[in-house]
């Protein structure tokens, strides 16, 4: 009999909606949103990314990136610009504003990661980065195409 694992998915929620809150709390006074912040790592990582390959990184459909990258410019975080080679497709950029807020975004990031796992050994902590890393993984795998063999069960 397979195991129960409905606890886990709310687990997931649970942090993932602290952490939101988190956010929130440590970029007061910038004007953004919890939700914002994943949008601008992903300009971060990546200046003049297209709209639609930042869905695909974010694993979010492309109307959630145009409604969050339109908040986000008229807070002035973001420009768009058409592309050189195709204007059909919207190039994203941040701006010296969103720059500003880098640092303090990644140190966000860092003091929520160090608060979840200050009890954890250091194995501990390497164990729950694998196996998060392999749930991602397996997750954006459906996201792309794969297959939920699956079972249905009450349990779910």
């Amino acid at each position: 009999m397979p195991r129960k694992l409905h606890p886990f998915m709310r687990q997931i929620s649970i942090t993932y909606r602290c952490a939101m809150r988190f956010r929130e709390n440590a970029l007061a006074n910038t004007g953004l949103a919890g939700c914002h912040t994943p949008y601008l790592t992903a300009l971060y990582r990546q200046p003049g990314i297209s709209q639609e390959e930042m869905a695909r990184q974010l694993s979010v459909n492309k109307s959630s990136v145009t409604r969050q990258l339109s908040v986000l410019e008229e807070k002035g975080y973001v420009r768009r610009e058409p592309s050189a080679t195709d204007k059909r497709i919207l190039l994203v950029f941040p701006t010296d504003k969103a720059l500003e807020v880098k640092e303090r975004l990644y140190r966000c990031y860092h003091d929520w990661n160090r608060y979840l796992t200050q009890d954890f050994s250091d194995e501990e902590q390497e164990v729950l980065s694998r196996l998060m890393a392999r749930i991602a993984d397996r997750a954006e795998d459906y996201v792309k195409g794969g297959d939920c063999t699956c079972e249905r069960s009450d349990n779910t």
